[in-house]
């Protein structure tokens, strides 16, 4: 499709709560800031939702005509118990239990992520730093923030001091909808916090404890930084004192996004983000899915179905085809039923690619009522996605294509009504958004010399009417979870649908 047609982009900007028009700080630049994972366990359907999204945004920005520098971080430090400023570090709970050390922790399940993250077909970052490579840079911007006279020290730790910045910007809890009178008066204060001047403050450094074994020498004293200083500290080195785009999950909106705010706007005196942008839960039961409430399951278990709640294993283009099929905002409840019917979904959209490749050459050279009728499918696919990327929806249109191609692939008498440009304007816009934008792709089930040669021999068996071989053959492509398709020129294979 023409650029000069391509409709508005708009967002959903938490920020303001409501659609805006997507404006670029710098275009055709864009800075884009993902919350990655704190690497203390294996990767879950939460972090893949998140993963998922932000892949699709950063490969839809690309299509858009942007050149986008994507981060997406590492939290190997600072990211205690249950979210707060005292307790023990996560990765330093699960080194001290398997007695090794922190780093082998963040090693193993960044690398295990990393791979989960590959095999559902997201796109490296442009950036990836560890919050453990940024300590320094950490340092500095709590001493900023100290100059400004909003944060203080106390026994070595150093704390925001919320009230005094609110005092000053009347900003804090402008993400969350929070308001600081109410976190107050339903705060109470906790063993081990009284050196903070209220319950609302949160750590920028902590001392460290003696037995606690992740630790950096500072102005301060001998510990670790917050867990919110990392991301104001990465994302002001990487992209800017302002920058585009800011995402994460719905349950870093607070008070971990809150947080980094009030610590940029403290040090750098305005807000550091354009359009904030949030991914909403998974749901097992009713409950919000995740490593912290006991009820997770990996994404290896999801592929390889080893775990009581999965009644068989689901590939990774299943997952993420799940995962698109809701908006983004939207809570997604996990069920079998629900990713059986999403592998579904996803063969038949990848054998319309199978069938865009068979499809003989156009009879007629103009069609003009076609031609319109199909340009209007193809531009709601472009609208549904400008519209704060709706892919539930730019899926659904998708399968009105899908009717198209499947209608070609069986009826010669159709294919032939339609021109060179109503083909190449299916082709393109289904190749694009199913395979470039989506990144949706095809799963090995099978090797191709295998695939050939099964049905060479299914033809030759065909041919010689030996049905008993036929039906052995038929069965042997079901095993590979194909099917073969019996045309009236040909016999062809496709996914098992």
């Amino acid at each position: 499709m023409p650029s000069e047609s391509l409709p508005e982009i708009k967002f959903y900007n938490t920020l303001s709560r409501k659609q805006e028009l997507f404006q670029a700080i710098a275009p055709p630049f864009v800075g884009m800031y993902l919350c990655g994972p704190t690497v203390y366990g294996d990767a879950h359907l939460g972090h893949a939702r998140s993963a998922i999204f932000f892949d699709v945004l950063y490969r839809y920005l690309g299509y858009r005509g942007f050149k986008v520098r994507y981060v997406r971080n590492i939290t190997d430090v600072g990211h205690l118990e249950q979210d707060a400023d005292e307790g023990e570090d996560k990765l330093a709970k699960i080194a001290r239990a398997k007695q090794v050390e922190p780093m082998e922790i963040a090693a193993t399940y960044t690398n295990g992520y990393r791979r989960d993250m590959a095999l559902l077909n997201t796109l490296p970052p442009s950036i990836e730093p560890t919050a453990s490579g940024h300590v320094i840079e950490q340092i500095e911007m709590v001493r900023q923030i100290l100059a400004e006279g909003l944060a203080y020290e106390a026994n070595g730790s150093v704390y925001f001091d919320v009230p005094a910045y609110n005092a000053k910007t009347g900003q804090y809890g402008k993400l969350s909808g929070r308001v600081l009178a109410d976190l107050l008066a339903g705060t109470r204060n906790l063993d081990g916090q009284d050196e903070k001047r209220s319950p609302a403050d949160f750590a920028l450094w902590k001392r460290a404890n003696p037995e606690h074994i992740m630790r950096w020498p500072s102005p301060w004293s001998v510990g670790f930084p917050g867990w919110h200083i990392e991301c104001s500290t990465m994302s002001s080195k990487y992209l800017g004192k302002e920058f585009d785009i800011h995402g994460g999950g719905m349950d870093l909106l607070f008070p971990h996004h809150e947080a980094e705010i009030a610590q940029s706007v403290a040090c750098h005196g305005h807000q550091p983000v354009r359009t904030w942008m949030h991914v909403n839960m998974i749901q097992i039961n009713g409950q919000k899915m995740g490593k912290s409430l006991g009820n997770s399951i990996n994404l290896q278990q999801f592929f390889s179905g080893n775990h009581p709640s999965l009644e068989q294993a689901y590939s990774p283009m299943t997952i993420r085809f799940f995962m698109l099929q809701a908006h983004y905002r939207s809570t997604l409840d996990f069920s079998n039923e629900a990713l059986k019917a999403a592998g579904k979904g996803y063969r038949k959209l990848i054998n319309g690619l199978l069938l865009l490749d068979r499809l003989p050459s156009p009879a007629t050279e103009a069609n003009p009522t076609l031609e319109a009728e199909i340009a209007k499918e193809c531009q709601a696919i472009e609208l549904a996605m400008a519209e704060d990327m709706n892919t539930a929806m730019v899926i659904a249109e998708l399968f009105t294509l899908l009717k198209r191609i499947n209608l070609m692939a069986t009826k010669p008498e159709i294919a032939a009504t339609y021109s060179s440009k109503a083909l190449a304007d299916i082709s393109i816009t289904y190749r694009t958004y199913v395979v470039d934008i989506l990144g949706l792709i095809p799963e090995a089930t099978a090797p191709d010399a295998l695939r050939t040669g099964l049905l060479q021999a299914y033809r030759d068996a065909k041919t010689a009417q030996n049905w008993d071989a036929v039906n052995a053959l038929r069965a042997s492509f079901k095993e590979a979870g194909l099917a073969i398709q019996d045309g009236k020129s040909a016999s062809t294979w496709v996914y098992a649908e």
